[in-house]
Order: C-alpha cells, then sequence, then structure tokens
C-alpha cells in the first residue's frame, strides 16, 4: 500500500492489449491510475503516444525509476522475465495472461515475489462476469449441493488466417508455447478452477492446425475427472463460427447454464441424490422449478475492472480479484490437456511441471513449420 494518491503505470508491450489499457487510462476510465511511461520494440507503435515517456526495451522502463506499478502485456514467454525484472525492482505487477506458459515458469515467477507490500496480480478480467461470480457464489453456500458433472462449449473464439500471419510470435511452440489453450482459452480455464476448483486428471484430444496453417492446437475437447467423481467435459476452437459458449452444470439440486448473458437455474424440489432413493416410481423424476436469476446489466467491468482493483489494492489495500499466485491453475490446465494429446493417454495432476517443459523444448527444438507469408496489413514480429 501506498500513501500516493495516484499510481504512476508503466505498460511493457504496446500491441493490442497494451494499446486498448494504455487508451482506457489514459481517458480516465481508471481513477487514480496515471499512464506515467510505455516499451515497446516496435518505434511505430510508440508514436502513437507521443507525449508518454518511452523506452524501446522492457527492463529499462523497470529500471527507470518513473514508474510505482507495471503491467506485462508482451508475447508470452516474456511474462516470466519481466514479471521476474519488475518484482525484483519493487514494484507492483500486473501481468496479462497466461502469467507464463508453462507451469515451471510460473513457478519461477510467483518465487519471485518475495515482497507481499507489493500488489502482483493477472489480467484475469472476466472474473468481474456478474454471471459466472453469481455461480461461484451459489457453490460456495451450498445452494446448488455437490457439482456431478461441468460441460462447457466455448467455441466462440473464431480467428481467421490473417489473424495468425498478422504476428510472427503467433500460433508457434517458440512464439507463443501453444494456440487456442495459451492464447483465447486462459480466462475460460482460469474460471473453470476458480469455480469447480482442479481436477485430479485430465484426458485431451487436441488438434493441431485442424482449421489453420498454423503448427499449435486450434481444436480441443477435453475430459475431466474431479476428486469427488464429478467430470467435466471442455470444447473449444478458433475454428469455428458463429460458436458457442454455454457452461451447464448438473449438481444435485438441479442444473445451471450460462449462456447468452443469462443464468438460468432449473431447481429441483428434492436434492437428486435424496430423491432417487426415496422414490417409490422407476421413471419418476422429481419436481423443478424454472429460475431465471437476475444479473445486473453488462458484462461486468471486464479488463477496466482489473486495472481498478489493482490501483485500488495498490493505495487502499483493497483485496485482489485475480491474484497472480492463482494463474498457475489455468497453464497448469492448458498444459495438462497438451500434455495429454502429446502422449495420447491421461494425465495425474499435479502436473509435472519439469516434464512438461522438456516436452516443449523438444517442440520448439525441432519444429520445421514455417509461417506463411502475411497477405495484407503488416506482420507483428516477435519481440522481446
Amino acid at each position: 500500500m501506498t500513501t500516493n494518491k495516484t499510481v504512476r503505470l508503466g505498460i511493457i508491450g504496446m500491441g493490442n492489449m497494451g494499446t486498448s489499457h494504455a487508451k482506457n487510462i489514459i481517458d480516465g476510465k481508471i481513477p487514480n491510475l496515471e499512464l506515467a511511461a510505455i516499451a515497446d520494440q516496435n518505434p511505430e507503435r510508440l508514436e502513437k503516444f507521443k507525449d508518454i515517456t518511452h523506452f524501446s526495451e522492457g527492463m529499462d522502463l523497470i529500471q527507470s525509476g518513473t514508474v510505482d506499478a507495471v503491467l506485462v502485456a508482451t508475447p508470452h514467454y516474456s511474462h516470466t522475465t519481466l514479471g521476474i525484472a519488475s518484482l525484483e525492482a519493487g514494484l507492483h505487477t500486473l501481468v496479462e495472461k497466461p502469467i507464463s506458459v508453462h507451469k515451471e515458469d510460473c513457478e519461477r515467477l510467483i518465487a519471485a515475489w518475495k515482497d507481499e507490500k507489493l500488489v502482483f496480480s493477472a489480467m484475469f478480467n472476466q472474473r468481474t462476469d456478474p454471471a459466472y461470480r453469481k455461480v461461484k457464489s451459489l457453490i460456495e453456500s451450498g445452494e446448488l449441493g455437490s457439482v456431478e458433472r461441468i460441460n462447457w462449449i466455448i467455441t466462440d473464439w473464431y480467428r481467421t488466417e490473417n489473424y495468425y500471419t498478422s504476428g510472427g510470435w503467433r500460433a508457434t511452440w517458440g512464439g507463443e508455447g501453444g494456440g487456442v489453450l495459451l492464447n483465447q482459452c486462459p480466462h475460460n480455464l482460469d474460471l473453470l478452477q476458480w469455480i469447480f476448483g482442479m481436477p485430479s486428471k485430465v484426458t485431451a484430444n487436441c488438434q493441431f492446425g485442424r482449421f489453420h496453417n498454423i503448427e499449435v492446437e486450434d481444436a480441443v475437447t477435453a475430459m475431466l475427472e474431479y476428486p469427488n467423481g464429478a467430470t467435466g467435459v471442455f470444447i473449444t476452437t478458433t475454428g469455428e463460427a458463429p460458436g458457442t459458449n454455454r457452461l451447464e452444470i448438473a449438481c444435485e439440486r438441479g442444473k445451471i447454464v450460462v449462456e447468452n448473458g443469462k443464468l438460468h437455474f432449473t431447481r429441483t424440489e428434492q436434492l437428486v441424490s435424496e430423491h432417487s432413493k426415496t422414490a417409490t416410481n422407476g421413471f419418476q423424476k422429481p419436481g423443478v422449478w424454472n429460475v431465471e436469476i437476475p444479473l445486473p446489466e453488462g458484462n461486468g467491468e471486464q479488463h477496466n475492472g482489473i486495472l481498478k482493483n489493482f490501483t485500488n489494492a495498490i493505495l487502499e489495500g483493497e483485496a485482489l480479484i485475480a491474484p497472480a499466485g492463482e494463474g498457475i491453475h489455468s497453464v497448469e490446465l492448458a498444459n495438462a490437456m497438451l500434455f495429454s494429446a502429446f502422449e495420447k493417454s491421461p494425465v495425474e495432476l499435479p502436473l509435472d511441471g519439469a516434464a512438461y517443459a522438456r516436452v516443449l523444448k523438444a517442440k520448439i527444438e525441432n519444429s520445421t513449420y514455417v509461417k506463411p507469408e502475411i497477405k495484407g496489413g503488416k506482420v507483428e514480429e516477435l519481440s522481446w
């Protein structure tokens, strides 16, 4: 916590997300947060913000003394190195998703957080969504009874071929460390573990370059097994349109569906387990109430909500919505799904992070993939 009334923030990485955050801060959407410096190795990106102190290297920004806090929004692998450098420099640190590419790097980054006075957060903006927050509170309150099955179809992450050719680092083992699981789905994987906890076993079918000319996964179907016997299915892709985003939860007290910004609860009048034991008819089902659970308008404050929370945590000690240490869980889930696909077998959790890191390193070293020429627009080369 600081006694200053304003937090001076430096953003490292002025690509799509870094630029978006910068504009929101400059427009005054985050009270008490000042954009004090930016860094990017591409000078054209810096030109858009001529009035802001800028650096060509993130490490120079970190050592400059011009900021109190850093937001790391660079390609994935440098989240670890820049995050560690920021923490070691005594700066409050906010890391874009995923916090690292693989579990072993997550552990290195989290271990660098030695001063608990420093606020260390992750950009898991979907934790601000009222629907997911309500589901989490219903489960924690015991209202739903035990969760028995989870199905999440999250296939509205559609991306075109142009998207993948627009960045030299995109969709490669060496540049991004994965595909849909490491780029789009960290949010969903974070929500999955945030709401339901971590599974004990993962079995996944990952398809590599099924819909696009890429070397990493763009379609995934995974089965999850939980310690209490519950099961889950997680399906995602960047190759399907218009796609679906439907989370269905079967529990002792009925069924919850989150879809199209609505939360519908089909509540059984009796616990399903009790009804099964006491019913006198073999085909009788428990009576139900159809409940539309009201939610606030919109989908929460999303990225701005995390930035506000990060700022308030620094200035006022507000509890974090997304502590960075929790970011290891979504990375572990993504790694386990890929590992299962590589090995063509189930993977027990906790994941052996070192074993996965060795497999990923081999993927990088043995890659023969050549990214196609960009068609239209301008390629964003790999930086950092």
